[in-house]
């Protein structure tokens, strides 16, 4: 071995050999040799063998080829499974699909979100692409062809399936999800194989406690990073993040922090497998013995579209529905719990008598609901046109409860102001909670100001009680923005307080006539919100005990006084009271009813245990609990 052999090249230039040829310019360093080789370079280069001169090369086009023209100038035209479409310019495939009823499996996409493509089930064929494209990335081009049921791209949607299916636990029995879960619609449609997994399982925290109302279940999740996109994008708090690699990769808070954002159950409704869930709703009802009604939440005066999610008479859950003007898909945690009240401290009984200061012994008399409006009759009927006689409403209750109970203070009790009540005011942020805790405030004011009432604040109305101003009080409502105790005690020295209330409240106790009122859901009605849109909502269930509806209250005392109220149901009152408020004038009450099935493609619907979907399950009395 020499030594040259052992030296490690230096990067530097070699010399070449002697007497090689080359064309650097240090081989022309020097002298020409006085004997060149044969074939030496000449000047000038021989003229062509033949004489035939050949003809010129045409000049290389300039670019591409001209694209071909828009068949629809303006928009997209091209073909999905032998059908044509045309969309938007930018639109991407997933949504070009369902135009022509073709379904492209997704997880990771979201409408709403910014676009990731991690969990490639989405692949298809398409003519302008050697190999399969991601249809949620991928907008649409002029004139291609897309083929989303070929073998290959069947075989790819198995092969994802399989792959994501590898590590998952199978505890679909368990999971919260189940009936809800694309991950188990997906297998059925495009794997249905069995597991070729020979080893274990990865293993991974089974419950990670997020925050104060989120748990994560890491085995479960399949990274679509949803979750993480939701809080960056739409609740713009960055509390999630993707931790770890391969198949230790996990979803997780950041070190030191929790998920306690105001739009921390998003991600539930979000994710597409069981992995986030609502510690609230957790192990509570499977969905497919829960029915969807479309309603509004009453949380605050944005007037978010949702389902009220209910089995028998309780409600179990609610969650955002689609509305673009309002609330897009999303909904505030304070908005989801709202549910509670629905189905606890409730009145449902009517009584005659306060409660307040009574003994066990002196319980205070339930009577029927025939038995409370005579009994509120009467007690009323001395002081018609009386200035000693207020009227008290609360902007939580529904426009038609508050036309037919406004009318019933004007026309039959002859007041001529109506003192605004209503939750005390909270906080607002950027994105769809108010500062407004009330949701009918607006329709308060355009009601009250189309029946000629007078508006006062519910200062003045404790102003009034204090001097003795009032000696008797018509409440709609018992919502107050003060001292629960203190209003309570004011209204202990009136002679007579006839209360529609929905809670018990230390305020429903000095009632000395109690009527059980209704809650939203268990009626149908509408709500106006803070910008003036007025918003339909359907019934969910019936009534509980001997609660009616607002509405009907009035129109039995109504004609118990002598008056006329022939409603007999909520759009009977809109028909008849609606027109004397200018603002509703544009409002169609009919065509205004939300339709009673979310929107294909946004949520998957589970599917009842009677094989109907919620929303379409009948409007009547509920069954038996859990058939």
């Amino acid at each position: 071995m020499s030594d040259n052999d052992t030296k490690k090249p230096t990067g530097d230039a070699q010399p070449p050999p002697k007497g090689a040829p080359t064309d650097t310019p240090a081989a022309k360093i020097g002298p020409e040799p006085s004997n060149p080789p044969a074939g030496a370079k000449l000047d000038t280069p021989p003229a062509a063998a033949s004489s035939v001169t050949a003809p010129p090369k045409a000049p290389p086009p300039a670019g591409p080829p001209p694209k071909p023209a828009p068949k629809n100038p303006g928009f997209v035209t091209c073909t999905i499974d032998g059908k044509e479409v045309v969309v938007k310019p930018g639109t991407n495939m997933i949504e070009a699909a369902k135009q022509v009823g073709s379904e492209i499996p997704y997880y990771c996409y979201h409408p709403r979100l910014s676009i990731a493509a991690n969990c490639r089930i989405c692949l298809i064929e398409a003519s302008n692409a050697p190999k399969l494209v991601p249809a949620c990335q991928t907008p649409l081009a002029e004139g291609v062809a897309i083929k989303t049921t070929t073998p290959k791209v069947k075989e790819q949607q198995r092969s994802v399936m399989e792959f994501l299916l590898l590590n998952h636990p199978v505890d679909c029995s368990i999971c919260d999800q189940a009936g809800e879960c694309k991950l188990q619609d997906y297998y059925m449609k495009y794997d249905y194989r069995p597991s070729r997994l020979e080893g274990g399982k990865a293993l991974k925290n089974k419950r990670k406690v997020l925050g104060p109302r989120v748990v994560l279940d890491q085995e479960r999740c399949i990274m679509c990073t949803r979750c993480v996109r939701v809080m960056n994008e739409v609740a713009k708090e960055p509390q999630l993040g993707v931790f770890g690699r391969g198949s230790h990769e996990r979803i997780d808070v950041f070190p030191g922090n929790e998920l306690d954002s105001d739009y921390s159950m998003n991600t539930v409704d979000v994710c597409p497998v069981g992995a986030l869930l609502s510690r609230d709703f957790r192990f509570k009802a499977r969905a497919w013995f829960l029915s969807a009604t479309p309603s509004i939440c009453t949380g605050c005066a944005k007037g978010c579209n949702t389902y009220v999610d209910w089995m028998s008479q309780d409600t179990y859950r609610i969650r955002p529905r689609e509305n673009e003007d309002i609330n897009k898909s999303w909904m505030c945690d304070q908005g989801r719990l709202m549910y509670k009240s629905f189905n606890l401290g409730r009145v449902q009984q009517a009584r005659v008598g306060r409660q307040a200061g009574k003994a066990a012994s002196d319980a205070v008399p339930v009577v029927t609901r025939k038995e409370a409006v005579q009994a509120a009759a009467k007690a009323l009927k001395p002081l018609v046109g009386d200035k000693a006689l207020a009227v008290f409403a609360s902007p939580v209750a529904s426009n038609e409860d508050l036309l037919a109970g406004l009318n019933f203070a004007k026309h039959t009790l002859g007041v001529s102001t109506v003192y605004v009540g209503g939750r005390p005011a909270g906080k607002a942020d950027h994105f769809l909670k108010t500062a407004d805790k009330n949701p009918n405030r607006k329709g308060l004011e355009w009601i009250a100001k189309g029946l000629g009432l007078k508006v006062e604040t519910f200062e003045s109305l404790t102003s009034a009680l204090g001097k003795g101003q009032v000696k008797a009080l018509y409440a709609i409502g018992s919502e107050i923005p003060g001292d629960v105790e203190a209003f309570a005690q004011a209204l202990a020295r009136l002679e007579v307080f006839v209360l529609q209330a929905t809670n018990e409240s230390p305020i429903t106790a000095q009632a000395t006539v109690l009527l059980p009122a209704s809650i939203h859901v268990e009626d149908e009605g509408s709500f106006t919100q803070m910008d003036g849109i007025t918003q339909r909502f359907r019934k969910a269930y019936p009534p509980k005990g001997d609660t009616v509806p607002g509405w009907k209250w009035a129109a039995e005392l109504t004609r118990e006084l002598g008056g006329e109220a022939a409603w007999a149901s909520a759009r009977d009152v809109w028909r008849e009271l609606a027109g004397k408020v200018a603002e509703f004038a544009e409002f169609n009450w009919d065509k205004a009813s939300p339709p009673d099935r979310e929107k294909p493609g946004i949520n998957p619907l589970p599917t009842g245990a009677d094989g109907r979907p919620p929303g379409y399950r009948e409007f009547g009395s509920p069954r038996v609990r859990g058939i």
